[in-house]
């Protein structure tokens, strides 16, 4: 890419798509194209071949998706596996259609089955039963990852996948009914700062590892590997963590600490832990000349001022 690069990124708004396109205007990117979904459907493809054969973009970052927590999965799955194979078969497809020069498609950690070792390798995919509570979400990003391989093998492309761990950040979800674990300890410790609540409450014995990575390091990744890397450099995906976890309680403790909340944290045992650990093997990132700069403790400050920024009223 060079800095007059044509650059679409689909799904600009999101946590991760709006992240990329930071990063791509940090780096001196100047001739990015945006749309919104009124502007754009993605999951018709009349109306994304349209708008390929108009724009005609050399370069994509597709970080659209339709995304949600358990409950929502649970509730609507064929809306998650339609709305998801639909956006990423129309846009994938034009790109090759429209001779996109290399196309990043964002995957999730879902893709793993859900009883994999750990750490989890680019090579446990398809080894093992999926979670069932996201299921549908999961085929379909994982049809992403084999629609891209399929693609370059049969048609030369240059398209390219990768799998962030869980994500936080600027634009993160911060509904208690539907954030994830960061995002709601943020605001449930702020909460109970600015009340004077004696307590918190974290769902669960506190014990599960999990892996987090900002989101402005998983968009430095995406654009390094961009600029490069091919897919016959990356193999089937790369994932993109940090490659360390902590426990829910260490996590717990360290956003009380950066709140500054005095009171205590109470642990709610009736409540389910979820999976024991999700941690990612990032050797073949590492082997690739990258690695995450910002650490846990500098996120979470950032994650809080953001959050504060963008309270309602």
């Amino acid at each position: 890419m060079n800095p007059h690069s044509k650059i679409y990124i689909p799904g600009h708004r999101g946590m991760a798509g709006s992240a990329i396109l930071r990063n791509l205007k940090a780096r001196g990117y100047t001739n990015t194209i945006t749309r919104t979904h009124s502007e754009l459907d993605l999951t018709n493809q009349q109306t994304v071949n349209n708008f390929f054969e108009t724009e005609r973009p050399e370069y994509v970052f597709l970080a659209a998706a339709k995304v949600g927590g358990i409950l929502a999965n649970s509730t609507y799955p064929a809306e998650f596996i339609y709305d998801n194979i639909m956006i990423e078969a129309n846009v994938i497809h034009a790109a090759y259609t429209y001779g996109v020069k290399k196309l990043l498609f964002l995957g999730s950690s879902c893709i793993f089955p859900r009883l994999a070792p750990q750490p989890l390798k680019e090579e446990y995919l398809l080894t093992g039963e999926l979670e069932i509570t996201n299921e549908a979400y999961a085929v379909a990003k994982i049809a992403g990852i084999r629609m891209c391989k399929h693609y370059n093998q049969q048609y030369k492309t240059n398209f390219i996948s990768v799998m962030p761990t869980n994500l936080y950040g600027p634009g993160d979800n911060y509904d208690l009914e539907t954030s994830h674990v960061m995002a709601a300890l943020i605001r449930k410790f702020h909460e109970a700062k600015v009340n004077d609540m004696p307590q918190v409450v974290v769902w669960g014995t506190g014990m599960p590892r999990r892996e987090f990575l900002h989101v402005d390091d998983m968009a430095d990744a995406c654009v390094h590997l961009m600029e490069n890397y091919d897919a016959a450099d990356i193999g089937e995906f790369v994932n993109i963590g940090v490659g360390e976890d902590r426990t829910i309680r260490e996590l717990a403790e360290l956003i009380k600490d950066v709140v500054e909340y005095g009171g205590d944290i109470v642990y709610d045992t009736t409540k389910p832990d979820g999976t024991p650990q999700k941690l990612l093997d990032v050797s073949r990132l590492h082997g690739l000349r990258w690695e995450a700069k910002i650490s846990l403790r500098d996120g979470i400050k950032q994650a809080y001022e953001w959050y504060k920024g963008h309270l309602q009223g």
